[in-house]
């Protein structure tokens, strides 16, 4: 894999954050996944002190907040562990839906592989969802995370009947465009790759308070997997 320039991924920089917009397949953080690097070893080749805020699922895409100095670190974790960070998120789910700020309000638990699932005995998650755009059979819908558990957005999405395009682990299927374009034809002896080789899950927007208490909103652009994504469902 070719990992990216770092300064190409910043969004936003000021003297104590730096916002980026997170490639997909990268991790956040170390993972178990021998020779590879992750987003915090890039950083800091750019800012030796930097210090990832939250992390991202290695397959999501999107704002992910970087400290500069451990001041910044703090005020950024009393704002995470407050729910005063305001997160956007945006999936593309299979099925049809008109969500209107639906409040999915279920525990999760993960078990020791990592996997979350949905039961009392769980740690409390809220997440809000509304459609943003509807196709023939998928939706786009905005999720706003009130907790931070993790998987939260996929399994919710997927107790709604609404699992992410690609999500396998929660029962979205892959989509491939031989099932949108009537006249595919795929070229003999290769076999059909998906529209996104992950599951379509992309952190559109952070907002949290700077040092001065001055609040920011950031947004990041579609990364080319998802942009595509969307534009063949919108040619339905």
């Amino acid at each position: 894999m070719k990992y990216p320039v770092f300064k190409d991924l910043i969004i936003f920089e000021n003297e104590d954050y730096i916002v980026v917009n997170k490639p997909p397949f990268l991790a956040t953080l170390e993972d178990r996944t021998p020779n590879t690097t992750n987003l915090l070893k890039i950083a800091r080749q750019y800012s030796p002190d930097l210090q990832a805020c939250h992390r991202l699922d290695k397959d999501t895409s999107g704002c992910l907040v970087f400290a500069k100095n451990p001041e910044a670190y703090r005020h950024m974790s009393m704002q995470f562990e407050h729910r005063q960070v305001y997160k956007v998120y945006h999936a593309v789910v299979w099925g049809t839906f008109n969500f209107e700020d639906q409040l999915v309000s279920k525990a999760i638990l993960p078990n020791a592989k990592g996997v979350a699932k949905l039961t009392p005995q769980g740690k409390p998650a809220e997440t809000y969802f509304t459609t943003l755009e509807n196709y023939s059979r998928h939706t786009l819908v905005e999720c706003m995370p009130v907790t931070g558990r993790l998987h939260q957005i996929r399994v919710h999405l997927a107790s709604l009947k609404a699992p992410i395009v690609g999500d396998e682990l929660y029962g979205g299927e892959n989509l491939y465009l031989s099932s949108l374009k009537r006249k595919f034809n795929l070229k003999n002896d290769t076999e059909e790759q998906p529209l996104i080789k992950r599951f379509a899950l992309h952190a559109h927007t952070i907002g949290f308070n700077l040092m001065n208490d001055e609040p920011i909103k950031i947004e990041a652009p579609y990364p080319k997997d998802f942009a595509v994504l969307l534009k063949q469902l919108k040619a339905q």
